[in-house]
């Protein structure tokens, strides 16, 4: 390993360590070096946008009732135009972090495409009343809209915290739920079939200039690079407990190495479990409570208060694991998630509102939190460098739970009704935690054991 000072494009002085498993850290370059300001702007920039996007999927079940009157829809058409949005938003992941890490589409580029798309998709939802028509303008095209943009901001966090990413993560994830309160009420009580086209046009250019506001001062920190004033050898304070917890990946993983692990698969499994609960929650929640007789106030409470917990979830959560570690984090939320789901069933059919509004508060909470844990748990276990496919491959988990958790959820409602959709939803979870216990991250022995002894000679750059 060469142990020479090189000096980056600007003239700035660093150098790149070793430690004892031949992870490479590429140190000396504050962040102001890289960006010229702080990197915490890189934390709110993307929580920002991803508040910008999220009125496209938690505000959508609020909105079903006056899109299907506005456009002649049925109920079934409305939460498959959902699905196909969820099917694209995490499908695109994969290939803009391959596109993102080969260059041919920085993070900037992404970011302003997706917002672009996300405008076209608003305006395709409200003025077109044919259903496939709609599919293709909202599902497909504000998917892969929406798809970039989440992509981009949370791989863009992961990479500027590395020694502290499970808060920063949480916090930014967060955005994407919590962002969507104001509309929810705004579909709720001020929207219906006059002035429906006219708000969601309205939405379309929000999305468009907060988006593109933000983009532009988006910016990857060089590969390998680790914070200035942070030891990754011998870190202290607060990053040392974090990094005790959660120590970093013992080499940069690509795709195919992460696969062969087999952490990845069954990382993904998960996903597509909770991914699917989470999503039968938000589709059917408001449903759910007016079915049971609940009045308009308690449905869109319901969902606000759903929207809201499952963004403060991930940013708790996000925090919680830099103290109690990624993984008993992971588990105890997809818990939360489940005993969620049979709660709801109970409060519905005591006719309790009460109790309803407390368990949508559990799935909220439980229904958000795993998806930044998700995304913290990947770069701890296959390193920084190849992130945005790494994730990319994990959160296309997604894919497949948007269909059983909007599209094939309404049809095992319509079979079983919603007791035994809501009960399937609580098992398909409690799996999902027992997969979870199995993760380990891969390269380090498990506790108890010691490690096997490094051949290698380590030199004066290497620990």
């Amino acid at each position: 390993m060469s142990t020479e000072e090189m000096r980056n494009a600007e003239g700035v002085a660093y150098r790149e360590v070793t430690d004892s498993k031949g992870r490479v850290y590429r140190i000396g370059e504050t962040d102001r070096d890289i960006l010229g300001h702080n990197r915490k702007i890189m934390v709110y920039l993307p929580w920002i946008a991803m508040m910008a996007i999220s009125v496209s999927e938690y505000a959508f079940g609020s909105a079903e009732d006056t899109l299907s009157k506005a456009h002649g829809w049925t109920q079934s058409n409305t939460f498959w135009i959902l699905s196909v949005w969820v099917f694209f938003q995490a499908g695109i992941a994969f290939p803009a972090g391959w596109l993102r890490e080969k260059g041919y589409l920085p993070a900037r580029s992404q970011m302003f495409t997706g917002a672009g798309l996300c405008l076209v998709s608003f305006i395709a939802i409200s003025h077109l009343d044919n259903v496939w028509l709609a599919i293709i303008g909202f599902g497909v095209v504000g998917g892969l809209g929406s798809g970039l943009v989440y992509a981009t901001c949370i791989n863009m966090v992961g990479k500027w915290f590395p020694e502290r990413r499970g808060a920063k993560t949480g916090f930014v994830n967060g955005g994407f739920a919590y962002g969507a309160l104001p509309f929810i009420f705004v579909f709720n009580y001020l929207v219906d079939t006059s002035n429906l086209k006219g708000v969601l046009d309205l939405i379309g250019v929000y999305v468009l200039i907060v988006v593109a506001v933000c983009a532009w001062f988006f910016k990857d920190p060089p590969k390998n690079w680790w914070p200035a004033d942070v030891d990754p050898l011998k870190p202290a304070t607060k990053s040392a407990k974090s990094l005790a917890k959660n120590p970093p990946a013992v080499k940069q993983y690509t795709p195919m190495e992460a696969i062969k692990t087999g952490r990845l698969p069954l990382m993904w499994l998960a996903v597509v479990m909770t991914g699917g609960v989470s999503i039968f929650g938000i589709s059917f929640q408001v449903a759910f409570a007016k079915d049971i007789g609940f009045g308009p106030l308690v449905a869109a409470s319901s969902m606000g208060i759903m929207s809201v917990i499952n963004g403060v979830g991930r940013a708790v959560i996000g925090w919680l694991s830099d103290i109690w570690g990624r993984k008993l984090s992971l588990v105890f939320v997809i818990v939360v998630l489940g005993l969620a789901q049979f709660g709801i069933i109970w409060a519905g059919n005591i006719r309790n509102e009460i109790l309803f509004l407390f368990f949508a508060f559990l799935s909220g909470f439980g229904g958000g939190a795993f998806y930044p844990m998700f995304a913290a748990l990947t770069p701890d276990y296959f390193g920084e460098n190849y992130n945005a496919t790494n994730y990319g491959l994990v959160y296309s988990g997604k894919l497949i739970s948007g269909l059983f958790g909007g599209g094939l959820g309404a049809m095992v409602i319509d079979a079983w009704g919603y007791n035994g959709a809501y009960t399937l939803a609580g098992g398909i979870s409690m799996v999902a935690a027992l997969i979870a216990l199995t993760l380990t991250q891969p390269g380090r022995p498990p506790k108890g054991e010691s490690p096997a002894p490094d051949p290698r000679p380590v030199s004066s750059e290497a620990v």
